[in-house]
């Protein structure tokens, strides 16, 4: 009988410590359920990926050349699927001096019998890179309306800045294009408009 007794005190302590461990999993994953979502916008942020990318060139940076210091600058350019465009550049990669802007064409080609919406999105290697990276023209800014058939071509002009770290010899931009609703376009552009008139 109190073998019995000792045998049920023990599975009730095993049942109230597994209880007490799920409840403390569940408040963990909560708790991290919320802080993930500024964690990624400051991920993306710093790293450039997913949409989260400036909306507007920056100012260049008036400073001194580096000219003892060279840095490889390479362009790679890929198409979702669900978007009939092509997207080349002039040349896949260049060679700067920190401090010096560099201007590189790109050359997009809608290759449908129809008006498409679409935009590049960019993301930068290594992500540190991206702090020192000053854009300021990009056709990745806006998005882009392309006729049947249309092809544009639209510059890059960019500056490394001086303070790139030392170990950072090479800087990789990924363009990625991705299908924009025309629909949610126009009512983003709508909207704008509907702003401006309001001020």
């Amino acid at each position: 009988m109190e073998e019995r007794q000792q045998c049920g005190s023990q599975r009730a302590r095993g049942v109230r410590r597994t209880v007490a461990r799920t409840l403390f999993a569940l408040a963990g994953m909560f708790v991290f359920a919320f802080a993930l979502v500024p964690l990624y916008d400051v991920f993306c942020e710093v790293t450039g990926l997913n949409g989260k990318v400036d909306t507007q060139g920056q100012a260049l940076v008036a400073e001194e050349v580096d000219q003892t210091r060279a840095v490889t600058v390479q362009f790679v350019t890929r198409t979702s699927a669900g978007l009939p465009w092509n997207l080349e550049v002039e040349t896949r990669q260049i060679r700067v001096h920190p401090g010096q802007s560099a201007e590189v064409g790109f050359a997009f080609h809608n290759t449908a019998d129809s008006a498409v919406w679409g935009r590049a999105v960019p993301s930068v290697t290594p992500a540190r890179a991206n702090l020192h990276l000053r854009k300021l023209a990009c056709f990745c800014f806006e998005e882009q309306r392309l006729q049947a058939g249309e092809r544009i071509e639209l510059p890059l002009i960019f500056q490394l800045t001086r303070d790139l770290p030392a170990d950072v010899n090479t800087v990789t931009l990924v363009y990625t294009l991705y299908p924009v609703d025309r629909d949610e376009a126009a009512l983003q552009a709508r909207a704008d408009g509907d702003k401006g008139g309001e001020a």
